[in-house]
């Protein structure tokens, strides 16, 4: 039984209301059983209609017609009034067959720019009209896209660093120092765990962390903005480690630089999310975005296979790998692609979530055990050590 809450609720954002006169509906419950008949909820809302956000009252609209037990958790209602969403009302509205008749939300004017760029943001990610609007109406701001930003700002600042150290900015990695560092990840410094993550704060030179720096921030800030921190940090640090680790598997004898595994897990799950979900995606342009974000990729992509072929400024060790690339795609298609899947979505339901999970820890144990084992049994020659 869901508890009940009587109080007065808090002011929505831009809902411009007091929500005393729903908090004063004891009459609708007599008994006390923390429900409301849905015949009720209705003549409640009809009364009040015009005091609520159009958003939040189609949303509540979409409650009362999903509902089939001719009851409504009053709870639930007290939750959205409140931003604050519970998992029994988010499965209510998920469910619901309403279909949503009013104007769509790209449509509406006299917005002001923090809430073009919210509505903005909302079409670019979400492929289903009740999610843009639910995110439109409950996105705050806060906490901000802290993430992408930090890791973006620190990416630069160890960059700029090293070109102070080494005294060049353009492909650094050639400097006979560059290697020296104790972030980027080599394989005879493999034992060193922290360089299968530290190694995306190294970047070969400016044209590879400015096309990096570009992708994470115009994909990922955006993502991060809906999907929150959690979720898009867990897909960028996955697609991070698989990267790096894709390189110690099938590129054994090869140093890792760059942020491109991550960026390439946030890109490939995005626009695979584009692609099985087009005809719902409402963005501008969304062909030409798809295009510039490909032809970047496969610049960034064509630069690091020729660098790794590219005869080597300290031989006998080769050019950073581009396998780290591949990785991250990988990340971004199958883990990815289930986070970015829907607004808010709960991932302990997804069966394809927990398939694609066990088959990320499989390869992450395998590939441990291969750099403990495999070196040594393959009797492979690797290049000295910086």
């Amino acid at each position: 039984m869901c508890p009940v809450n009587w109080q007065p609720l808090t002011e929505c954002p831009r809902g411009h209301w007091s929500s005393h006169k729903f908090g004063q509906t004891c009459k609708f419950d007599p008994d006390n059983t923390g429900y409301i008949s849905t015949e009720k909820f209705r003549s409640l809302l009809q009364r009040h209609g015009s005091e609520l956000d159009p958003h939040k009252l189609e949303v509540l609209l979409a409650l009362a017609d999903s509902n089939s037990e001719g009851r409504i958790c009053y709870q639930d209602f007290v939750n959205l009034m409140s931003n604050k969403r519970s998992n029994s009302f988010r499965q209510a509205i998920l469910q619901g067959n309403r279909r949503l008749c009013s104007k769509a939300l790209l449509e509406e004017t006299g917005l002001s720019l923090s809430q073009r760029l919210i509505r903005h943001v909302a079409y670019e990610t979400l492929p289903r009209e009740i999610d843009r609007k639910w995110y439109y109406d409950s996105y705050t701001c806060c906490p901000p896209p802290w993430f992408m930003i930090t890791i973006t700002i620190v990416e630069v600042a160890f960059f700029l660093y090293n070109g102070v150290v080494l005294d060049r900015f353009v492909l650094q990695v050639s400097h006979p120092l560059y290697l020296k560092n104790a972030l980027l990840y080599h394989p005879q410094l493999r034992a060193q765990a922290w360089r299968y993550l530290t190694y995306i704060f190294m970047h070969a030179g400016i044209e590879h962390l400015g096309l990096n720096v570009v992708l994470q921030l115009l994909v990922g800030v955006p993502l991060e903005m809906v999907h929150g921190a959690a979720r898009i940090s867990f897909v960028y640090v996955a697609g991070v480690v698989a990267g790096s680790l894709a390189v110690s598997v099938a590129d054994m004898r090869a140093p890792v630089v760059g942020s491109s595994g991550g960026v390439y897990a946030l890109v490939s799950a995005h626009l695979a999310n584009i692609v099985m979900n087009w005809s719902g995606m409402k963005c501008q342009f969304k062909l030409l975005r798809m295009a510039v974000a490909l032809i970047c990729m496969s610049f960034e992509f064509g630069r690091a296979v020729w660098l790794r072929f590219h005869p080597s400024a300290y031989p006998p060790c080769p050019h950073p790998s581009f396998m780290a690339h591949l990785g991250g795609v990988m990340v971004g298609i199958t883990l990815g692609v289930i986070i970015l899947r829907n607004y808010e979505q709960r991932l302990q339901d997804q069966t394809l979530w927990w398939i694609f999970l066990s088959i990320y820890v499989i390869f992450v144990l395998f590939a441990i055990f291969w750099n403990i084992f495999a070196y040594s049994l393959l009797d492979l020659k690797l290049p000295p050590p910086p």
